[in-house]
């Protein structure tokens, strides 16, 4: 059993919140989730994604787990109540907010976007699970107004990081405008029938308000790069069509 590999991101001038994007690399779990999925919902053995969640819970010091059965949508639960990594998720919804220390929220993705926010003070955060139906409803957005909202927070004092997903170049979208609609056609290329996701989500949270300077983004691509990380449409092109979860987490470190 190897540890989990994770790539760790920090915000200039915020030390007191942590972000890690997992990989696939590490754990516990055996083909096709090998070995580092952290989601009980993909047919994985139980016992190895508790393992696995486990391992990266005492590694990054969380003293609570939060996550969501991702629905796609852009439902948020603000300041939920922490579970162990043990635990099946609860909660509907794609996105989590808290202003405890030691809460990790638990963002799960095989290619779509994990968006971590941060204020400027280190005191609240939020993770939303952003797929591309997240985009078609402006989540990116909606959950910056409201994440702002519920903690009386300015837009211009958060700060935004995406990581690994699906890029430009793997983003293929056969229906796109039905898929979209109306207003999106900037970001899509009817040559290679790609969509520009990655620059989509940053306009969103520009759009709500988050200085251009501010938003980050992590440019590894989950279906070009599947030997590190699980990649949904790459496993939906193979025989076998399973694959784990990877997870974007972002948390307040404890004094």
């Amino acid at each position: 059993m190897a540890p989990i590999a994770f790539f760790p991101f920090e915000f200039i001038g915020i030390p007191n919140v942590g972000c890690a994007f997992t990989s696939r690399r590490g754990g516990v779990s055996e083909p096709p989730h090998d070995s580092a999925n952290l989601s009980f919902e993909v047919e994985d053995e139980k016992d190895a994604v508790s393992e696995n969640r486990r391992l990266i819970h005492d590694r990054l010091g969380l003293t609570g787990w939060c996550e969501c059965k991702q629905i796609h949508g852009d439902a948020i639960h603000f300041d939920p109540k922490p579970a162990q990594p043990e635990d099946m998720p609860v909660l509907e919804g794609d996105g989590m907010t808290t202003a405890t220390p030691g809460h990790g929220l638990v963002i799960k993705t095989a290619d779509c976007q994990p968006v971590l926010l941060a204020h400027r003070s280190g005191k609240f955060i939020a993770g939303l699970h952003v797929g591309w139906r997240g985009n078609k409803c402006n989540f990116p957005a909606s959950g910056v107004r409201r994440f702002c909202e519920t903690y009386d927070l300015k837009a211009q004092d958060i700060f935004a990081v995406r990581g690994p997903s699906l890029s430009p170049s793997a983003s293929q979208f056969i229906n796109f405008e039905d898929d979209f609609g109306t207003g999106f056609q900037k970001y899509y290329s009817p040559e290679t029938q790609t969509a520009d996701l990655w620059r989509m989500t940053r306009d969103q949270l520009a759009g709500a308000g988050v200085p251009e300077d501010q938003i980050f983004g992590m440019d590894l691509c989950t279906m070009g790069l599947d030997d590190t990380f699980f990649s949904y449409r790459k496993s939906c092109a193979s025989p076998v069509r399973g694959t784990g979860r990877q997870a974007g987490i972002i948390w307040i470190k404890s004094a």
